[in-house]
């Protein structure tokens, strides 16, 4: 005869499955924001507006389900937003 799982085993099995899922999420929003300093830093600024809308979506969404905190979420947006804006000056 099988034997059923625990509720323990079942939430460990869950809270792994949301940990990989959620260092997945982080890891998009670290590479995305890379990519916004490395155009800036190259002066290139067509490239790291677009990389900084893409940024913006990724952290929203990553805020959103929790996964980073709203104001976290805000201020890696603002710092990147004001890197971009210096471009202009």
């Amino acid at each position: 005869m099988a034997t059923k799982k625990t509720s323990a085993e079942k939430r460990q099995n869950q809270s792994e499955k949301r940990r990989i899922r959620n260092k997945q999420t982080k890891s998009s929003v670290r590479t995305a924001a890379k990519k916004v300093v490395v155009a800036a830093q190259a002066k290139d600024k067509p490239a790291a507006e677009a990389a900084l809308m893409d940024m913006i979506k990724q952290i929203d969404s990553a805020a959103g389900k929790g996964i980073i905190k709203k104001n976290t979420a805000a201020r890696k947006k603002s710092r990147m937003q004001r890197m971009i804006n210096l471009l202009n000056a």
